[in-house]
């Protein structure tokens, strides 16, 4: 296939952007074989198909590098409280926090899970998304976390979308461990991720570094057991606090740390050292009303990838527009259009640890999004518009 007449948005084998007008793209097989002006195109593309794309904007299909797709439930009812003032106290008493979400999780069958996180996937690939993260954490037993995690492999084969899963057994405490950390880190947390990663249910392992969640030193277990499963590791970190989780993911050479509102330079300078991603998750920031910036600053001049993901979750991000979060992130932390797009498309795949994906170059995965739009600034700019036109998913539309 030969797409011709398109403006492109181009990163290139070594990350550096680029925007070709009057471009176009041969794809052969799952593979973008060849990219640059239309007046350059290789004389052998003429045998295959050639679609004229009419002056629109092809940029990488969209990556969504951390969601929590997979969960039963809503929390509704808690968003309503909140604003009515009730205190977080006020909400778990009333049954609400992560607690419910466990429950509901718990409570849920496989096909309910998967049909109700197929929506939101579909959401997503709506508006671009051709690779997209999904974690566990809300099962926080043995039998639940190794169900969120099948459902999470069905939906790649329910769906044309590519996606890697997270272990996130380390997500918060359950309410039958409560104050025993540690026994459930021994009894649960662990076991399961054994168990998980012998039924090839696992890509990566997360946790949550947080006074509300688990310790530096207790995340240290966690990583030191992916460690010894041959496993990549990414962090929940400086969210709320400092606990120095970033630093700590860096020790352990993480693909990522996401959020980030509270680290330092200092943590910022780790990150770098350790060739990591930032993943900053507006969707978050915004629906918790936080003030607290990520340091941006530090993490240019540091040259850390920021990556940016819509943190689909019930709880504190219940987002699924990777559009509205680039707007979010070039109103709220005042990321570049530039560093935005990056942020869902290059950035993303690195957080992921994924080279093949993320760029318009020869030799990557020919997963594209082709826009009703001109310029690449126009897809941060607008806010609840979906300018999507096709996307093309592994060579095939």
């Amino acid at each position: 296939m030969l797409l011709t007449h398109a403006n492109l948005a181009t990163f290139d084998a070594d990350g550096a952007y680029g925007l070709v007008t009057d471009g176009a793209i041969w794809i052969e097989s799952e593979c973008i074989r060849w990219v640059g002006p239309m007046q350059d195109a290789p004389q052998e593309t003429g045998a295959g198909e050639r679609l004229d794309l009419g002056g629109r904007l092809v940029t990488p299909g969209l990556v969504d590098c951390h969601t929590h797709i997979v969960h039963a439930g809503n929390r509704s009812k808690e968003f309503e409280m909140r604003l009515g003032g009730a205190s977080y106290e006020e909400v778990a008493r009333a049954g609400g926090g992560i607690n419910s979400t466990v429950t509901a999780t718990r409570d849920a069958s496989e096909e309910d899970l998967l049909c109700s996180a197929l929506t939101r996937v579909d959401a997503l690939i709506s508006e671009g998304v051709t690779t997209l993260e999904i974690k566990s954490g809300y099962g926080l037993n043995i039998k639940s976390e190794l169900k969120m995690l099948r459902v999470a492999r069905k939906i790649a084969r329910e769906r044309p979308v590519r996606v890697k899963t997270s272990f996130l057994g380390a997500h918060s405490v359950p309410a039958e461990y409560s104050g025993r950390a540690d026994a459930y880190l021994d009894e649960v947390c662990l076991p399961a991720l054994a168990a998980a990663d012998e039924a090839g249910l696992v890509d990566a392992v997360d946790g949550f570094c947080e006074g509300i969640a688990f310790s530096r030193e207790q995340i240290r277990r966690v990583f030191e057991a992916a460690k010894s499963l041959g496993l990549p590791v990414k962090l929940h970190a400086e969210q709320l606090s400092n606990l120095g989780g970033a630093q700590l993911a860096a020790e352990f050479s993480a693909m990522s740390s996401d959020h980030l509102e509270y680290a330092t330079e200092e943590d910022v300078a780790a990150m770098a050292r350790a060739g990591m991603a930032a993943v900053l998750l507006p969707g978050a920031f915004y629906f918790l009303r936080e003030t607290k910036l990520p340091p941006l600053e530090a993490l240019r001049s540091h040259g850390v990838a920021m990556a940016l993901a819509t943190d689909c979750n019930p709880g504190t991000s219940p987002l699924t527009s990777p559009l509205l979060v680039m707007n979010m992130a070039c109103t709220l932390f005042r990321m570049t259009p530039e560093e935005a797009l990056s942020g869902v498309t290059l950035h993303g795949a690195q957080a992921l640890g994924l080279n093949d994906c993320g760029k318009l170059c020869a030799g990557a995965r020919a997963d594209l999004a082709i826009w009703d739009v001109e310029h690449p600034a126009e897809l941060a700019y607008r806010i609840g518009f979906n300018p999507l036109h096709k996307r093309i998913f592994a060579g095939a539309m």
